[in-house]
């Protein structure tokens, strides 16, 4: 198979995967032949290029300090051995099976990172063998770009469950993140849907990524030139919507990872209900029957993310068993305020930072500003505009000497001026709430 082609197969298989923040850019199709725009060359073959600029499995990714960079996204192999029923791969889907080799991907990755497409890799696999054969096929590709390419740019590894604690270790060596997706909240949606999946071996991996973690951490405190493990940390995926759980047993389990295993980011991927070609394109019965993937459900997911790691809420303010949905409607922190009226409002001037940060329309980044500006200025609602606070928001929940505060209005009538109806809501930055 030409290498252009193994590159649109499992590029295409690796784009449901949410755990390098893809931004949802188009892996899809590469051009057709006759198109006009030039291929990139290589000693075995033209890889096509999406639009005029970027090679087919390059996606866009974004730092946690808002830097975008791309990366190329792709399987190792799409033939797998497990037959998980929402997953595009799984054994009894009736797709075209490939694999690259590891000398094809080491020079794929340099190539495009010669060129500057690309910043990293992000590589994952299907499980076509014993788990440890996998991850050693992963592993390869890691420490040739290293040792063998010169490769200083960024690499993402997925764990594969049921691995060595030393090739875990191995891995780390070379790649800057690590990720195990723990896939679905429940054991019991995992069994159902996944039965070939362990949970205690997911949970297993990110434990040992964990405690790797933390003892390359204190071998560096007494020495200074120990190589660090996996310096990005590590993260996971979360399907949303393929099983029933709600959004509150979702945001307690991401609570509960993020304290336990120390995990940089939970993923949330709205699932997307693909069918299978061979069965005229069924579902497999197993799954719910909707229209579309819940992107709604999963960008709410996301911001209630943001405020367990940086705005101090607990998982169990955000939601309980009673009230266990977000608001497909308002943002979670404006849900929270309207909520918990009594809390409000918060006079700028005098708040400490953690009451700040619970103000809807108040940023990490604003919430400091005020504070640096306060100590010399008092403030007006045109600084807090130029210290990015978000007065649309901000208005019904804050008290300020000279500033008209909207906080008198009614509950309905304010939850119906921030609603997000039209969905709007979607486009929302995740740290401007």
């Amino acid at each position: 198979m030409e290498l252009a082609e193994k590159l649109r197969l499992l590029a295409g298989g690796a784009k449901y995967d949410a755990s390098c923040a893809t931004s949802g850019s188009d892996h899809g199709p590469v051009l057709e032949s006759g198109s006009g725009k030039q291929g990139l060359k290589t000693k075995t073959g033209s890889i096509p290029l999406i639009g005029a600029t970027a090679p087919a499995g390059v996606c866009h990714s974004w730092t946690e300090d808002g830097r975008c960079v791309s990366l190329l996204k792709v399987l190792y192999s799409n033939v797998c051995r497990f037959d998980c029923a929402y997953c595009v791969n799984r054994s009894s889907a009736d797709i075209q099976r490939t694999s690259f080799t590891a000398e094809e991907l080491v020079k794929l990755t340099l190539e495009f990172y010669k060129r500057n497409y690309i910043e990293g890799l992000f590589l994952s696999s299907g499980i076509f063998s014993d788990s440890d054969i996998v991850m050693e096929k992963l592993i390869e590709v890691a420490r040739r770009l290293r040792t063998e390419g010169g490769f200083g740019g960024y690499i993402h590894l997925k764990i594969i469950p049921g691995t060595s604690p030393k090739q875990i270790a191995e891995a780390g060596r070379w790649a800057d993140r690590l990720s195990a997706n723990i896939e679905l909240p429940t054991d019991k949606s995992l069994q159902y849907l996944a039965p070939q999946k362990s949970g205690k071996l997911i949970m297993g991996a990110m434990e040992e990524v964990n405690n790797l973690e933390q003892e390359a951490r204190e071998g560096r405190k007494n020495n200074a030139e120990k190589p660090f493990f996996a310096p990005a940390g590590q993260s996971t995926q979360l399907i949303v919507g393929a099983s029933p759980e709600d959004d509150h047993q979702i945001l307690s389990l991401s609570s509960a990872l993020y304290r336990r295993f120390g995990l940089r980011r939970v993923y949330y991927s709205a699932f997307i209900p693909v069918g299978q070609p061979g069965r005229g394109g069924l579902l497999d019965p197993r799954l719910p029957n909707i229209p579309g993937p819940p992107l709604v459900r999963e960008h709410r997911l996301y911001q209630a993310d943001w405020l367990l790691r940086f705005y101090k809420f607990r998982a169990e303010e955000i939601l309980t068993a009673a009230q266990p949905y977000l608001d497909p409607h308002l943002d979670p922190k404006t849900a929270w305020a309207l909520n918990h009226r009594d809390l409000f409002p918060v006079n700028v001037q005098q708040a400490d930072y953690e009451v700040l940060l619970r103000v809807p329309g108040i940023g990490v980044r604003s919430a400091r500003r005020i504070l640096e500006q306060r100590r010399s200025k008092k403030l007006t609602a045109e600084m807090l505009q130029r210290l990015g606070v978000t007065l649309k928001r901000a208005r019904y929940f804050i008290s300020l000497p000279g500033f008209a505060s909207d906080g008198e209005k009614d509950t309905a009538y304010i939850r119906r001026i921030l609603s997000d109806s039209d969905g709007a809501g979607l486009q929302l930055p995740l740290f401007d709430f």
